[in-house]
């Protein structure tokens, strides 16, 4: 992997909030990467980062089995800043013991008290609101620490190392809550890391061509086209490397939207001039998921039957040597579970590697990009706002919002449904103010009346959000009378729906997706 010179290793404990962390420091053009506790230190050491964040953690560092520091990272002599769990670790690992059960735990906001305002704290206010969520604290702070930061219940808040650039904060500063979070750890990366924080949408595409050219060499890539952004971007950026030596193919799965294929296929060719060749596999996607329900089962179906497609494709043309992905950041920390932090959540269709009988290798560019910084780089690679703009579709399509068993009927009767909802959003002017609206078919039966006659069909589940990057969202709060107009165009033009219901949870603690 082709990794920015000026990078911070975050390395996560468990938080629910780890992911803030990389999202603030990238706000500043930073760039940075979360990898659990107990990594391979041979996959961080190159180059070393300039620096480390300590996440928080759900666990007490007195438990069996908690994550821990290896003591080796203190080596490479790169500041650290330990936040809520990782002050403790810091402390912990320093004196063991230091660390105990609070009398009265902290939790919610709390007024940070300025005992040095250099360094860390630097043009941070005095008692400014910062976010408190711990059970523990250090009872016996290391001799080789100060204190600079306090609250009413916390006597340490914030410290430094004495002689080394070591930091720590009782406090998360990456959640909205804490007022001077952002200052923070603006602070760490320029005022002690020395960051210049030039990681930018035109210096990864310059990284990344550099990468692709070398990696590549004069062999073939293929890649996997689904119609989304993510797919579009490795394209153009691969396509923009090395020309001609790309081929993509773009699958029309069955599991795609109505229309969506003929009009994505004209877009890639008539626009972005993209080597791209269209496949009908949809007969064979869809005889291969008839009648299964599991999500699971359904996306590693999906997964191989699109590596099946490929092989296919290829056929005996040995010079295809690589497989180029849209994964992001997002897929790859929702698949990997670590022990300590956040559970897998589900796994991805193009997440995990290939089959050993597929001879390719794997280029994923945008791996370590969240989907706004993905749209940054489309932007700056050329490609057309109104595609940029579109909301994501998931790798699986249609086939995880048909809950319960698949059929090319269901998949019909959520095509129309979603088409009105999606038309509607764009000729209502509404399409842009969310970040992702969809259809999900319920495999729910209700009854219904039509006219004097009794219905026995369909429910249609609406769901339309706001976020930044997919990460967190909250639900759209989209006029009823909006809602009201497109419940009734779908059950009055959807035979086989009459009902609609609309969704109002977040993301946590629901996924944007319903499987």
């Amino acid at each position: 992997m082709s990794r920015h010179s000026e990078w911070i290793l975050i390395l996560d404990n468990g938080s629910q909030f780890t992911q803030l962390i990389a999202r603030r420091l990238r706000e500043f053009n930073i760039y940075c990467e979360i990898h659990p506790f107990n990594v391979d230190l041979n996959e961080v050491s190159t180059p070393l980062p300039k620096g480390m964040i300590l996440s928080g953690g759900p666990m007490s560092v007195n438990d069996e089995g908690a994550p821990h520091l290896q003591t080796e990272l203190l080596d490479w002599n790169v500041p650290v800043l330990g936040v809520c769990y990782g002050l403790q670790l810091l402390s912990h690992t320093e004196i063991p013991g230091s660390v105990a059960k609070a009398e009265k735990r902290e939790y919610g906001r709390a007024h940070l008290i300025i005992d040095d305002a250099s360094d860390l704290l630097k043009d941070i206010e005095n008692e400014s609101v910062v976010w408190m969520s711990h059970g523990d604290h250090i009872t016996d702070l290391p001799s080789s620490y100060e204190i600079i930061g306090h609250t009413a219940n916390a006597e340490v808040a914030a410290v430094r190392h004495k002689n080394d650039a070591v930091y720590g904060v009782q406090f998360h500063p990456e959640v909205a809550h804490t007022e001077c979070g952002k200052q923070i750890l603006k602070n760490f990366a320029f005022e002690i890391c020395n960051l210049t924080g030039d990681w930018t949408a035109s210096s990864f595409i310059d990284e990344q061509i550099e990468a692709i050219r070398k990696k590549v060499g004069s062999d073939k890539v293929l890649c996997a086209l689904s119609g989304g952004v993510d797919s579009t971007v490795v394209a153009t950026l691969i396509h923009k490397a090395i020309g001609d030596q790309l081929l993509c193919v773009f699958v029309d799965n069955g599991l795609l939207r109505k229309d969506e294929f003929n009009e994505v296929l004209e877009l890639y060719t008539r626009d972005l001039h993209l080597p791209v060749k269209g496949v009908d596999a949809s007969d064979l996607f869809i005889s291969r998921l008839t009648g299964v329900s599991d999500p699971e089962k359904k996306r590693k179906i999906i997964g191989n039957t699109f590596i099946d497609v490929f092989e296919k494709e290829i056929g005996t043309q040995t010079e295809f040597k690589f497989l180029a992905q849209g994964t992001l950041y997002p897929d790859v920390i929702e698949s990997v579970s670590f022990k300590g932090p956040s559970a897998t959540i589900k796994s991805h269709h193009n997440v995990g590697g290939l089959p050993e009988k597929m001879k390719l290798d794997l280029i994923e560019p945008v791996r370590e990009l969240f989907k706004d910084e993905v749209r940054v780089v489309g932007r700056e690679l050329g490609i057309p706002e109104h595609f940029i703009a579109r909301h994501p579709f998931p790798g699986p399509g249609l086939g995880i919002r048909v809950l319960g068993e698949l059929s090319k009927e269901k998949l019909d009767l959520l095509r129309e449904a979603d088409k009105i909802f999606i038309d509607e959003l764009k000729s209502q002017g509404l399409y842009n103010d969310v970040w992702q609206a969809l259809a999900v078919l319920l495999p729910v039966q209700s009854v219904g009346v039509m006219g004097d006659e009794r219905t026995y069909e369909f429910t249609a589940a609406l769901r339309a959000v706001t976020s930044l990057d997919g990460m967190t969202a909250d639900w759209a709060h989209l006029p009823y009378e909006f809602l009201a107009h497109v419940s009734n165009r779908i059950i009055n033009e959807t035979k086989g729906i009459n009902r609609v219901v609309y969704d109002i949870s977040s993301k946590p603690p629901a996924t944007i997706e319903w499987e």
